[in-house]
């Protein structure tokens, strides 16, 4: 038998960002508040209700269309898709077919090793990029199910790939990209704990070599990059024995959900056509008509993307796991940022951001938000500048900004933490140190450089490590 090859394509759901409802004034935010509250008749789907477009929604997907490198279709318009389930309360979404938003547009990702290494550069198409509106939530209790329309209405991009990606990891790569631009020019929060990021998976496999596209294994709503990866490896490998046991692929579509206690993907139904959802445009929406200048008004708004400020980060002499952590992480980057802007060492600010303070917030559980702001950081780094405390003492005091959560100059002031550079006490110190170390002195004198360590240590110990060690050394070299 040829070789199989798996043929991988993703519609991913984003949440807009934005105060509103997609169609109505409804607030947006309906996280953790009670069910069916943050309704109105028009996201209820009440008959007699006419929708009005959000302005910002719009402008929030054209600057993701365009971050996705996407041409702009100056002449779009929303459809209505038919099909009948609890949370969608009008019986059909406000989407959009014929006439999409954005068309046409590529992604550029990396595949990492476990160590953050590049080991290929990708790129993914784009198909499509269009605007719809959210169905509700359904919560499902024993023989009983409930609705929550707080979600119903909510705007939603959806991103549409060509079946260009190749395996799982491949697929995550690619979303976790995705993510990266929505979120950095703010089109969405993608925040997947709250479900703002939800992928559909379609999965078929060929023979190497031909380019016929088969019958396809559709994963519903999968909404982490974990639940992403590891179904798409299940699937492919059900699919592989499937085709042995066969001699082919599948005979139609099929849409199957993914069960993530279990680990396994389960049928649901044969996947529907456009056809069965009967689109017709929608005649309470006028056709939505971009003038150029409108257009480019928001490109120029657009900030520099992920891509381009890893490669600023790798340029300043970080490495790719190093960069790729701060483009993942906002609030991380801004303190980087702040910290090299003051200190001009890219290699002290990744020492501090990346390993020190990372260091202490997960040995206390904690996250980034968690722990010290920029400007206390940044009070902390002046302290040790100016002589203040020394940078081994920095450590420490860090340590404890993170457990208490108070400044550095409270627990400099409260664990007398101050650095000794006074001449006359340093002096003092190293007098008692040569006294209490005969051995090292002798050694130093027979050309052993390093027996003055001994010494230095001894100083540092007895002082509690707050003598100033570039003093101490510059007292003993005068002393010998």
């Amino acid at each position: 038998m040829a070789a199989l090859e798996a043929i991988i394509g993703l519609e991913v759901h984003a949440q807009m960002s934005t105060k509103t409802k997609m169609f109505c004034a409804c607030d947006n935010d309906a996280f953790g508040k009670a069910p069916n509250t943050t309704v109105c008749p028009v996201c209820m789907g009440h008959p007699g209700t006419l929708p009005v477009p959000n302005a910002e929604a719009i402008v929030k997907a054209i600057k993701a269309s365009l971050a996705l490198q996407c041409t702009v279709n100056r002449e779009n318009h929303f459809d209505r898709k038919h099909y009948f389930y609890p949370d969608l309360p009008s019986g059909f979404q406000i989407s959009q077919y014929d006439f999409p938003l954005a068309s046409r547009g590529v992604v550029e990702y990396e595949i990492s090793d476990t160590s953050g290494r590049i080991e290929a550069k990708k790129v993914c198409r784009i198909t499509r990029l269009h605007m719809e509106n959210d169905a509700g939530k359904l919560s499902h209790h024993g023989t009983k199910t409930l609705v929550d329309l707080n979600r119903a209405g909510t705007p939603l991009m959806e991103i549409v790939t060509e079946p260009d990606l190749r395996n799982a990891e491949e697929a995550s790569a690619f979303a976790q990209e995705l993510r990266r631009i929505l979120i950095a020019v703010q089109a969405s929060e993608a925040d997947m704990f709250k479900g703002m990021m939800r992928f559909d998976a379609s999965i078929s496999l060929r023979e190497q070599g031909t380019e016929k596209l088969n019958p396809r294994s559709e994963i519903k709503n999968l909404n982490s990059f974990k639940a992403l990866e590891k179904a798409l490896q299940y699937e492919e490998k059900r699919l592989r024995k499937l085709w042995e046991e066969t001699g082919g692929p599948l005979k139609g579509d099929i849409t199957v959900g993914w069960m993530d206690d279990e680990e396994k993907t389960r049928l649901l139904r044969e996947k529907e056509s456009a056809d069965d959802y009967r689109y017709f445009p929608e005649p309470d929406i006028p056709p939505l008509v971009l003038e150029e200048k409108f257009v480019e008004s928001i490109r120029a708004t657009l900030p520099a993307l992920p891509g381009e400020v890893k490669r600023t980060y790798v340029e300043l002499g970080l490495d790719d796991k190093q960069a790729t952590q701060l483009i993942n992480d906002a609030h991380l980057r801004s303190m980087f940022d702040a910290v090299h802007a003051q200190t001009g060492d890219a290699k002290r600010a990744s020492s501090i951001v990346l390993t020190q303070l990372l260091g202490f917030l997960n040995a206390a559980e904690k996250s980034v938000t968690e722990g010290p702001d920029a400007p206390a950081l940044l009070e902390l780094i002046a302290k040790i500048d100016d002589g203040t405390i020394s940078a081994n003492a920095g450590k420490s005091v860090l340590e404890k900004m993170v457990a208490t959560g108070a400044n550095a100059s409270t627990i400099i002031a409260k664990e007398g933490m101050q650095q000794i550079s006074d001449d006359s006490a340093i002096d003092t110190l190293v007098a008692a140190a040569v006294a209490a170390n005969p051995q090292a002195i002798e050694s130093y004198k027979a050309g052993k450089q390093a027996a003055l360590g001994a010494i230095v240590g001894w100083v540092m110990k007895e002082s509690k490590g707050q003598a100033n060690p570039q003093k101490v050394n510059e007292a003993l070299q005068r002393y010998l």
